[in-house]
């Protein structure tokens, strides 16, 4: 007797072999397309963590500049008032010496005149002069921090405009 032979049907695999290919092409894929994604986000997020570094130093530079211009300035506007202040003491000194030597009372209401005449228009004039000097540092104070103000907010319309 004779043994027929069993012939093993022969299973074509190239469909699942080009399907697992194809899996793993795409899966390869979305793992190379993640990878680029993440690494673009993480350089945008440290390019935006070094911008902000570089403008907080910008603005606290800013306003250490204002605080030493503002310093200055109040220094001076102190001075001017002292130096003020003395001249009109000098001025009172003065005037109470000569109504110490007046020979009469018309003299003495005639120096108190023009000490009080002399005195208003000296305030006058330091009041101007104060004013003016108290507007000139303020606009300098806020000058630095204006200008960083400007620079920043520049810096900052540039990629809207782009």
């Amino acid at each position: 007797m004779t043994t027929a032979k069993k012939t093993t049907p022969t299973i074509d695999t190239k469909p699942m072999d080009d399907a697992v290919a194809a899996g793993k092409q795409s899966v390869e894929q979305a793992v190379a397309a993640t990878k680029e994604q993440v690494e673009k986000a993480s350089n945008a997020a440290l390019k935006s963590y070094d911008d902000f570094a570089v403008y907080n130093k910008e603005a606290v530079d800013a306003y250490v500049k204002a605080g030493n211009v503002m310093t200055k300035g109040m220094e001076d506007l102190g001075k001017t008032l002292f130096a003020f202040a003395q001249s009109q003491a000098e001025a009172n000194v003065s005037a109470t010496k000569a109504m110490m030597t007046a020979k009469t009372l018309n003299d003495v209401v005639e120096i108190q005149s023009d000490l009080a005449r002399s005195q208003f228009d000296a305030f006058v004039a330091e009041s101007t002069k104060v004013s003016e000097m108290s507007l000139k540092v303020a606009n300098e104070t806020v000058e630095p921090i204006q200008a960083q103000f400007t620079v920043v907010v520049e810096k900052m319309m540039k990629p809207i405009a782009a």
